[in-house]
């Protein structure tokens, strides 16, 4: 079993920066695909961004495209979501997510079924 813990988020003006960590206990981390969700008050679970196990391949959803960028760090088995240029709209409970199948395509990432462990979610504040 894989336990996933979100930190960094809070209250931010909008145009401003966070960054959100994931860390994942086991030793296995580096052979997982990785993901961010967030989920607005009164909306469906959304997909932000992902990163293949390998790390060399991301993937954005178009809202989050050119501000936010996702990044890993195998020997800390942490994966990071920096957000830049925060709007009102970011704010949302973020959650990071792990999908253990290698053979994931990319564009499955995208889907929350791929994903085999969750977070609790982290909270980030977009105020206008």
């Amino acid at each position: 079993q894989v336990q996933l813990v979100e930190s960094g988020g809070g209250l931010v003006q909008a145009g401003g920066s966070l960054r959100l960590s994931c860390t994942a206990s086991g030793r296995t981390f580096s052979t997982y695909s990785m993901g961010w969700f967030r989920q607005a008050p009164g909306k469906e679970r959304e997909f932000v961004a992902a990163i293949v196990w390998g790390g060399g391949i991301t993937y954005y959803a178009d809202s989050v495209k050119g501000r936010f960028t996702i990044s890993r760090d195998n020997a800390k088995n942490t994966v990071y979501l920096q957000m830049n240029s925060l709007k009102p709209e970011d704010t949302a409970v973020y959650y990071c997510a792990a999908d253990r199948d290698v053979l994931t395509l990319r564009v499955h990432l995208a889907s929350q079924t791929t994903y085999d462990y969750w977070g609790q979610g982290t909270q980030v504040t977009v105020s206008s």
